[in-house]
């Protein structure tokens, strides 16, 4: 199984001076390794996912935040339930004993309706369908049909704004009936950088996505 790491970043120099040595143990064995840097395009995260896809490599893309909201020390629990013929794994901040250390009131109600409602909606059983940190199959991404921007554009246009696929994916998943786990994940307070989330843009959104794929297809 060939893998693929794609890290995430935006002005977040504090956060892969601190991390990036814990993924490849050190510094210099990163630089002798050779990192593929892609400077993206178009603002938003989705938007480098789809220009990246070209460069992936491998069965399996794990999305991982360089901020410090994902901890390095996953990345081998999550290929190995990879391992055993899983679609998806993700690194739930919310499962047995793992938390979010950079989720404030807003975000945390945030996650747990935004959970609930689609195991409600899509008799599911996740603990966290937000997160970016997560391993599946390359697959996935066209047969989920993540990169149709019909699933974005209009929301995206009322709102002005730019989302990720991960709630999707999620979503999608528990209607295809994808083989997934989750492993608990904590999730460590971010370091350095801003903080991009648009809270009320990027939930009114996301719910917008979720309510369509239920009712309208």
């Amino acid at each position: 199984m060939n893998i693929t790491l794609l890290v995430v970043a935006m002005n977040e120099i504090e956060g892969m001076r601190a991390i990036m040595p814990q993924v490849d143990g050190t510094a210099e064995y990163a630089r002798e390794c050779g990192y593929v840097v892609h400077v993206q395009k178009e603002p938003g995260i989705r938007q480098g996912y789809n220009e990246v896809l070209p460069l992936i490599e491998g069965d399996v893309v794990i999305t991982f935040s360089p901020d410090g909201n994902s901890i390095p020390s996953l990345i081998p629990e999550l290929i190995r339930k990879m391992h055993e013929g899983y679609d998806m794994v993700i690194a739930s901040r919310y499962l047995g004993d793992a938390k979010s250390e950079d989720d404030d009131i807003v975000t945390r109600f945030g996650n747990w309706l935004f959970t609930n409602t689609v195991n409600t909606l899509f008799r599911s059983n996740y603990t966290d369908v937000m997160v970016i940190y997560r391993a599946y199959r390359v697959g996935l991404i066209e047969e989920l049909g993540l990169t149709d921007d019909a699933a974005y554009s209009w929301i995206e246009g009322v709102l002005r704004t730019r989302i990720s696929w991960e709630p999707l994916l999620s979503v999608r998943a528990a209607k295809r009936k994808v083989r997934f786990c989750e492993i608990p994940g904590s999730e460590p307070a971010r370091i350095g950088g801003e903080r991009k989330l648009q809270v009320v843009k990027w939930g009114l959104a996301y719910m917008y996505q979720v309510m369509h794929e239920r009712f309208t297809t």
